[in-house]
């Protein structure tokens, strides 16, 4: 039988994320299906899958990703479905640990990525504010004001977000420069 459970998670909760996943497998419920704050499970023996979430360079179509994801499934994992460059893996927990990074050089990158990621759409969310208030200022359309308010309210978000992720990415730093 399947459940779909939607639940919001941002990109600086990756690993909030990743930890309700397998919360959900060891209840068993597996993942087998993602979309923007929508998980679909499939009942199973609790406990029989371990999940792992991870922000690819590129879309999962990429060559550079096909191959990527070609090479964890033939260490044993599968891959579950991804949401833009979002990825779910899975590995049969019988089947030891699951773990994506083999350094923390690699973990490093990858929390590189989702700051970057954060970056831009701070960039984005802070152009489109600044397009509003200027509507706002010229022609006077309530609207604007409202929108931009918003906007900045979620440019807050962001900049939140980005804070906590650069908070894991200084630990990953400060952990690799105590083990050189």
């Amino acid at each position: 039988m399947r459940q779909t459970i939607r639940k919001t998670f941002f990109i600086w909760n990756f690993r909030e994320e990743e930890q309700w996943i397998n919360e959900m497998s060891e209840q068993g419920l597996h993942l087998v299906d993602a979309g923007r704050f929508r998980y679909e499970f499939e009942e199973g023996e609790p406990g029989a899958y371990r999940y792992r979430l991870e922000l690819l360079e590129h879309l999962p179509t990429h060559p550079e990703s096909r191959k990527y994801i070609e090479f964890m499934e033939e260490t044993g994992a599968e891959f579950v479905d991804h949401v833009d460059r979002w990825v779910y893996f899975r590995k049969k927990a019988a089947e030891g640990e699951f773990d994506l990074y083999s350094d923390i050089n690699s973990r490093i990158s990858h929390v590189q990525r989702i700051l970057n990621l954060i970056r831009i759409l701070v960039v984005v969310e802070g152009i489109c504010i600044v397009m509003e208030l200027l509507a706002y200022l010229v022609g006077h359309v309530d609207a604007a004001r409202s929108i931009a308010l918003l906007l900045t309210a979620f440019e807050a978000l962001l900049i939140l977000g980005w804070k906590k992720v650069k908070g894991i990415y200084d630990g990953l730093v400060r952990e690799r420069t105590i083990r050189e």
